[in-house]
């Protein structure tokens, strides 16, 4: 009998997980949960490299473009609804994939939710106000005074890990730190973690390729679309923000697609550093694909 077992593939942006993640589903006739927030979307799409038909192999996926642009979603709500998608997928397969960049989405389903409060709308829509106001510095410096562990911890670059943390210390009236727990790895089933990990120049090249082919295949008219939505939470994000700036008049389009690549690289950086933090992952070099695939196939139980 095939042990219950969870194979969760990582990696940067453009390190060809996702294609990888659903070879390895085919082989193992069993399915995908994707956890990349940027793909969650619907209408956004070619900004976020989301998979064709084709690239998915006909390997069935959940949560690639299940959302509205104006819905909510956080990584407890993923993992709440990721929850009976994978025990369906395990009754019925013995094995499941998931995959994305995001440490925060891929450990809310590995390792369990802290006992935080939800989401409220009216605190996180002032906060995001203050954000547009008074710019990311001004909260950093907020949550530095409520919680200086957690500021000194968290990547403070990112708003959205800003927001959660000062909406938590204002609801709570206690700092962040003090109310999350050690993770501790789920029991009811193996869980194998792979991470990708090209060589630098070689993922760097593959950045500024897919930003290129991206803008090929029409990301300018797409962000163009979007531009009335910009003020929401999930266009907030590389790809969309610098061709914002662009049809604003701020900057040329040739400037817009090189902060794109940079940005991007500088993404993917964090998200490299990030994986060297965690002991638990096996590295694999993603090669021609076929070798990685052996690798993984290698490290099941």
């Amino acid at each position: 009998m095939v042990r219950r077992t969870l194979v969760v593939v990582g990696g940067p942006t453009a390190s060809g997980k996702t294609a990888l993640a659903a070879r390895l589903a085919a082989h193992l006739r069993t399915e995908v949960i994707s956890a990349d927030a940027r793909q969650f979307y619907r209408p956004m799409r070619i900004g976020t490299a989301r998979p064709t038909e084709a690239e998915l192999r006909g390997v069935p996926h959940h949560f690639l473009g299940h959302l509205e642009l104006e819905t909510t979603w956080s990584a407890g709500h993923f993992a709440r609804a990721a929850e009976p998608v994978l025990q369906r997928i395990m009754e019925e397969h013995g094995r499941a994939v998931i995959v994305g960049g995001s440490g925060l989405y891929i450990d809310a389903v590995v390792t369990g939710l802290d006992p935080l409060p939800e989401a409220d709308e009216a605190l996180r829509s002032r906060l995001r106000e203050r954000l547009q106001q008074e710019g990311l510095a001004v909260l950093v410096t907020h949550l530095g005074r409520l919680d200086p562990v957690t500021a000194a911890r968290i990547d403070t670059r990112n708003p959205q890990r800003v927001l959660r943390a000062l909406e938590v210390c204002l609801l709570t009236g206690r700092p962040y730190s003090e109310q999350r727990r050690t993770p501790q790895q789920r029991t009811d089933m193996d869980i194998v973690r792979v991470a990708l990990h090209p060589a630098r120049p070689v993922l760097y090249a593959r950045i500024n390729t897919r930003v290129d082919a991206m803008m090929a295949a029409g990301l300018m008219d797409e962000a163009r679309a979007l531009l009335p939505h910009r003020h929401l939470n999930a266009l907030n994000t590389v790809g969309y923000k610098e061709l914002f700036q662009h049809l604003d008049g701020a900057i040329t389009l040739e400037r817009a697609v090189e902060l794109i690549k940079q940005h991007t690289r500088n993404y993917a950086k964090r998200q490299l550093t990030w994986l060297h933090r965690e002991p638990r992952w096996h590295r694999v070099d993603p090669g021609d694909g076929s070798d990685a695939l052996q690798q993984i196939l290698r490290l099941l139980p």
